[in-house]
């Protein structure tokens, strides 16, 4: 019971303590001596009727505790005033008497004043409850590095004077779109194979979804990741990446895929045409047998005449491979200035394959392999420069008498 109320709930009790006591590590302490308690106690004496009012009380009174041991400072002095607010029986109550801060949080970890990197590590700690080391695993840094770049971005904060809240009308769209960035972002490192990590992003987004009903592209962010995260069973077998024309449907899980498209639905009613509501389109039509690539390649044009990404151009260039065009695809692809991208050269490799100029695909399968840390995709591109030899030794021709055959040359 503790394990499932620890992952659903951590981030409602963090935000309302946070909103409380204005200052993120004496709320992330708080929380966790409240879930420390929880462990010691609920076994003994039951579960509270309301589990999370009982963690957010308990957390209150663990900070205005030690706040009282440390009254010498003095700027915390003023939160003992709030002390005889909190009551040891407000859980008992059939309403929840505390509002839930989590949008409030996500908007203050997600703020502009931070970089990329302290708003995905602040967020997943605050809101998801991972531990620094999952989240240095996760983003390949040491757990030190990790612990301080949470700790400047708290410092951030605090000295900055970051507020807690929700941003004015005139400003929300555009932190709105910071928030969401941040959330894919999560999901993109896990969707490499840390699936639970893209299952935290999925779980941050369901919670935005539900502060902010009325946001096409937060329904549709939502989309997008239910209907890439139904898939998860069928991307990897025994640990190497399959690609979508070759995994077993038989695997996807049918129940997320069609959440992701009542989702993607939700958006549209909303009159959504964002890129993420374009996105959750295209990713809905992969899910069709057969696809139809012609309607995913306008979707494509139209997200990259909207975001003017190369990125998107990249998936165009895929798309329109998909719908017999190899030719034209390598054009677009070489039009992008994305050299330091691993997906641009896997694609190039994959096109001149088609369009058989193996060397030239080697070439660039190489390059992408110098571009990729994951192992999973590593094996897929060395996989694929094995099997590009062995065409290419069975298909050279004879050997003459006055040079050896090319299959015995060493490496070019």
């Amino acid at each position: 019971m503790l394990d499932r109320v620890f992952r659903e709930e951590w981030g409602r009790v963090v935000a309302s303590l946070v909103g409380f006591l204005g200052d993120f590590e004496l709320a992330e302490e708080a929380a966790q001596e409240a879930f420390a308690t929880a462990a010691e106690r609920w076994p003994r004496d039951g579960v509270p009727g309301n589990p999370v009012g009982w963690l957010i009380a308990t957390g209150r009174n663990r900070a205005i505790d030690r706040i009282r041991r440390e009254r010498t400072l003095a700027a915390k002095t003023r939160l003992l005033e709030l002390a005889e607010a909190v009551e040891d029986d407000v859980t008992n109550r059939e309403e929840d008497p505390f509002a839930d801060e989590r949008l409030e949080l996500l908007f203050t970890c997600c703020h502009p004043a931070l970089s990329t990197d302290a708003q995905v590590a602040l967020t997943l700690r605050t809101l998801g409850g991972l531990s620094n080391d999952e989240i240095a695993r996760a983003f390949i840094v040491t757990p030190e590095t990790m612990k301080r770049r949470l700790s400047r971005a708290r410092t951030k904060i605090k000295l900055a004077k970051i507020p807690f809240s929700v941003p004015t009308a005139s400003r929300l769209p555009q932190r709105l779109a910071a928030v969401l960035a941040v959330i894919y972002l999560i999901f993109n490192e896990g969707y490499g194979g840390r699936t639970d990590l893209a299952a935290e992003a999925l779980s941050l987004g369901q919670v935005l979804a539900d502060l902010m009903p009325d946001e096409a592209e937060v329904h549709g962010l939502v989309a997008l990741m239910r209907l890439h995260h139904g898939r998860r069973q069928a991307r990897f077998a025994d640990g190497d990446l399959v690609l979508l024309a070759d995994q077993d449907r038989g695997l996807w899980d049918a129940d997320e895929i069609a959440a992701g498209r009542a989702d993607l639905h939700r958006a549209l009613a909303l009159h959504g045409r964002g890129a993420y509501v374009l996105q959750a389109a295209i990713a809905s039509l992969q899910t069709d047998s057969p696809i139809d690539w012609t309607e995913v390649t306008a979707l494509y044009q139209e997200l990259s005449r909207l975001t003017r990404s190369p990125v998107v151009e990249l998936n165009r260039a895929v798309a329109v491979a998909e719908s017999g065009h190899p030719a034209a695809a390598l054009v677009i692809v070489d039009a992008l200035e994305l050299d330091g991208y691993r997906y641009l050269h896997s694609t190039r490799a994959e096109l001149l394959c088609r369009l058989g100029r193996p060397a030239e695909a080697a070439d660039a399968y190489r390059r992408a392999l110098g571009l990729t840390q994951a192992e999973p995709e590593r094996r897929f591109l060395r996989g694929r420069l094995a099997a590009l030899s062995a065409r290419r030794r069975y298909e050279q021709p004879a050997a003459t008498s006055s040079a050896r055959p090319r299959a015995e040359r060493g490496p070019e």
